[in-house]
């Protein structure tokens, strides 16, 4: 074999590993990093239709807007489940989409669902401080957008697990309680803590019931146009007031953890929907859903003009007793779904538009690495057989032998 053409297929098997090299270290930023753009620059926040010309029930302007964030069910996986390599690829793909998501979308407020963790039941104190520890890296935010949180089952256990100290350490890292309103240009939000709504007694239902009292207490009072200081309307009305808090006098956006009641999903459609197959199963009350008795108080109680919701990991949309709108939010995790995604909301006291933005699919991500994976090993091959044409003692035989040592022989 002449000397020119071994240093030519010599050199030409160099520049296939550089060139090789570089598809691979291409492929991986892109499918880890860059796929996250061209994703979510197809979403954009949804346009407000006005209600009433543009005002609320009283007559006033809608006035500004506020676009709101919301997602769910992140699942932070803990220092007992999971593999390793799956908590590391999950926080990996969360961040990058939150992060993403945020540098594009710049929304003013975001609204998580509960079940940040997913061992937040059990884990241990030491374990619980790393968690938390990542959820800040994660979900790290500038001063121009305000994070809240919620509470769900896995956060602080369901119902037969959950104690003072679970919730207290919860409500202390998100500097908040679990249930409360949050007003913000005017928009009422009703945050409930809805694992303890059960309706059993126990000490903590006991403290958000009467904690769910007061707030539509005094949403009622504003409602009525009726506050503390205020001379106008009945003195009935002015004396049943007394000592509430003044708020817009508009029905609130009420986000949770649980849905409301309802049989299953069997009624929810689109992309981001459960399964066919799972679509019928019946909701259990009180672990899936929330009672009837539990859900009727809190529609009765706040006629919210939303309800946003997750748990189930799917997305859904519901109406209850024809008047109020319910929309369960899908998981942020890859983990739970092929298909994550998120709630784009823009807001105003007297109205609301909703979008739905999802994510990059695992299974595309699959596919361009296993497409890329293909290529290589096809270029290796067409190699291997010009090498064979050429001559068996070529520098390559050996990585052609791992394709096909019987070939060589």
């Amino acid at each position: 074999m002449p000397n020119n053409k071994v240093i030519s297929i010599r050199l030409s098997t160099g520049w296939l590993a550089v060139v090789s090299l570089l598809g691979l270290v291409s492929v991986f930023f892109f499918c880890e990093y860059l796929i996250y753009y061209p994703v979510i620059l197809r979403c954009a926040w949804p346009k407000l239709s006005a209600v009433r010309g543009g005002e609320v029930a009283d007559g006033r302007s809608t006035g500004s807007t506020l676009r709101a964030m919301v997602l769910s069910d992140t699942h932070l996986l803990g220092a007992v489940g999971g593999h390793w390599f799956d908590k590391l690829r999950r926080e990996w793909q969360m961040e990058r989409g939150f992060q993403t998501a945020l540098w594009l979308l710049r929304p003013e407020i975001v609204f998580i669902l509960g079940d940040i963790f997913d061992e937040g039941k059990w884990s241990t104190p030491t374990n619980w401080e790393d968690d938390v520890r990542r959820f800040h890296r994660m979900f790290r935010h500038s001063t121009d957008t305000e994070l809240v949180v919620l509470v769900g089952n896995h956060d602080i256990g369901f119902h037969y697990e959950m104690d003072w100290s679970k919730l207290q350490r919860f409500e202390k890292v998100f500097n908040s309680t679990s249930t409360r309103i949050l007003t913000k240009k005017g928009i009422n939000f009703l945050l409930v803590n809805s694992v303890a709504l059960h309706g059993d007694g126990c000490p903590i239902c006991q403290s958000v019931e009467k904690e769910l009292v007061k707030l539509s207490r005094d949403l009622s009072c504003s409602l009525q146009n009726s506050p503390p200081s205020s001379s106008i309307g009945s003195d009935s009305a002015v004396e049943g007031c007394e000592g509430a808090e003044s708020l817009p006098p508009t029905p609130p956006i009420m986000l949770q953890h649980y849905p409301l009641y309802r049989v299953s999903d069997a009624s929810c459609t689109g992309e981001d929907a459960a399964p066919p197959e799972e679509r019928h199963l019946l909701f259990r009350e009180k672990y899936d859903v929330l009672s009837k008795e539990a859900s009727q108080k809190l529609l009765q109680w706040f006629k919210p003009r939303l309800i946003l919701s997750g748990h189930t990991h799917s997305g859904c949309e519901v109406l209850h007793d024809n008047s109020y709108p319910e929309i369960s939010v899908p998981s942020f995790n890859w983990r739970n779904r092929n298909n994550p995604s998120f709630i784009l909301a823009t807001l105003s006291e007297g109205s609301h538009s909703l979008s739905k933005c999802f994510l990059p699919e695992e299974s595309t991500v699959i596919a361009v690495y296993s497409s890329a994976g293909a290529l290589l090993l096809l270029a290796v091959m067409a190699r291997c057989l010009c090498f064979k044409s050429v001559g068996p003692l070529l520098p390559c035989l050996s990585l052609c032998a791992l394709i096909g040592k019987h070939k060589y022989l």
